[in-house]
């Protein structure tokens, strides 16, 4: 994976650099300390690392719209940071870069229950968020499996979802409006309290870009009354192709559960040795959970256990309390850390048409048999954003290369049967070079002259999302 070479003028330049922003920002808001920055040169994709020139920690938008302003002046990159966790590298800095993290900004500006809405600081946590008004029964829907840990600002950037959001949707469904700071200090109000702002959906721009466009700094977000009540139902199957087309039967039903997950056997095994979940002994395994009244739970699930019951289930499996509703998505909400015990792992997001998974999981066990490396299957099936794992061993000289080049094989076979390279965690670097695979020339050159807009000296995450071969001659503009 190949990035752009520090600008030597930028490195040279790095105590003004540092002198200016602390002038701006408060002591211990400016790092520049070789030993410190050592916390900043990766986010979640781990396999890359480069410290940054500094990195910054301002507590207000206007502390963030000060500091942007002496980078665009010195013509230094920023790099906007959440709290690292990314899986594509989209917070991974270059050597000549400030990371400009949202940390500190984590406060709640304003609650509205009559009309449904949140006003936050970003760097607030995403499960925070629902933890701010769920003691009067609300709550906030968008719930990656990293909520716990991500940003509402990183959530913005890559259009995070969730195991949630076949019924609620992603980020882009549940944002109303964003406080931005553009690269040269510029502060605008998008959107607001409202479903629909007049005029151009600049605020569909900016969700799922990546850190290219500006700084969000506010974030205005739907909140929603919690439903009256809610059941999952585990369903066992004898092979991953099986599940993908009970999964496909249940959204051809039109049924709509507020969630369908799906685990394969490798992932089957790690997560329950983890948490004790209690999962079947089978090769595919489905989550699907419903809500509403009790009238409507039963009724839902009827259907759901008939449809499953066409695919011979090793095992279906309601669950008759709220202990055990809790024990099958332990195994679920596990299942990342879970992997982790076993090596080494890519994970990757391309989405796919639900009615393909069937043959895109079966090609996806072909191409790993052909690489000679395993795959463990966890994701998303209600909207077919699929998470491969890919399992290798760092230590080994040649297989981080050989995991990469099946991922970009499997992530091709996405776009393939109609697909795209990402449902949620964005493109960062991990897919810039197959950007063009999925989007012509053309395509490209129409996404990178609306950077033009809003970035017009491209100094905000300049080497993320287009190929570098793409953006060469914008990126000159920096110097």
């Amino acid at each position: 994976m190949q990035m752009p070479e520090p600008n030597a003028d930028i490195l040279s330049r790095k105590a003004r650099v540092v002198e200016r922003l602390s002038a701006v920002l408060p002591e211990d808001a400016v790092i520049h300390e070789d030993h410190e920055l050592k916390a900043y040169e990766c986010d979640a994709l781990t396999a890359y690392a480069c410290p940054p020139l500094a990195a910054i920690l301002p507590g207000s938008t206007e502390e963030v719209a000060a500091a942007l302003r002496i980078c665009h002046e010195e013509r230094v990159p920023v790099v906007p940071r959440g709290s690292g966790t990314s899986l594509a590298g989209g917070a991974l800095p270059t050597a000549d870069s400030v990371i400009l993290g949202v940390a500190r900004l984590n406060e709640v500006i304003e609650t509205n229950y009559p009309d449904r809405y949140i006003r936050v600081q970003t760097g607030r946590t995403n499960l925070s968020v629902t933890g701010a008004v769920e003691e009067d029964d609300f709550f906030y829907a968008p719930d990656p499996s990293s909520q716990l840990a991500c940003a509402i600002a990183g959530n913005i950037a890559m259009n995070s979802g969730g195991a949630h959001c076949l019924k609620y949707g992603v980020t882009t469904n549940n944002l109303l409006g964003v406080t931005m700071v553009q690269m040269d200090g510029t502060v605008v109000e998008i959107g607001g309290a409202h479903l629909d702002a007049a005029g151009y959906d600049l605020l569909g721009v900016i969700c799922g870009s990546e850190g290219q466009l500006g700084v969000v700094t506010e974030a205005t977000l739907r909140i929603l009354r919690k439903p009256e009540g809610a059941r999952p139902v585990l369903m066992g199957f004898a092979s991953s192709e099986v599940a993908g087309a009970c999964v496909s039967d249940i959204i051809k039903a039109g049924v709509l559960p507020v969630a369908i997950e799906f685990m394969d056997r490798p992932c089957i095994r790690a997560t329950d040795d983890f948490s004790g979940a209690g999962y079947p002994d089978c090769e595919a395994l489905l989550i699907v959970e419903v809500e509403g009244s009790d009238g409507e739970i039963d009724e839902q699930i009827g259907l759901i256990s008939q449809i499953a019951r066409r695919h011979d289930p090793v095992e279906l499996r309601e669950a008759a309390d709220a202990d055990e509703a809790g024990r099958i998505w332990l195994g679920r909400k596990s299942a990342f850390g879970a992997m982790g015990q076993l090596g080494d792992y890519i994970c990757l997001d391309g989405t796919i048409p639900v009615s393909e998974l069937p043959t895109v999981l079966n090609r996806i066990g072909a191409l790993a048999e052909s690489y000679g490396l395993r795959v463990a299957n966890v994701f998303h099936a209600g909207d077919g954003n699929m998470h491969p794992l890919i399992l290798f061993d760092a230590n080994t000289p040649g297989q981080l290369e050989t995991a990469e080049a099946l991922g970009a094989d499997i992530l091709r076979l996405c776009v393939e049967v109609g697909g795209c390279l990402t449902g949620e965690h964005g493109v960062g670097v991990e897919k810039r070079d197959l950007m063009s695979h999925q989007f012509t020339a053309a395509d490209l050159e129409a996404q990178m002259r609306v950077k033009d807009v809003f970035d017009p000296a491209w100094l905000l995450n300049p080497a993320k999302v287009f190929p570098l071969e793409s953006s060469r001659g914008r990126r000159g503009m920096a110097a």
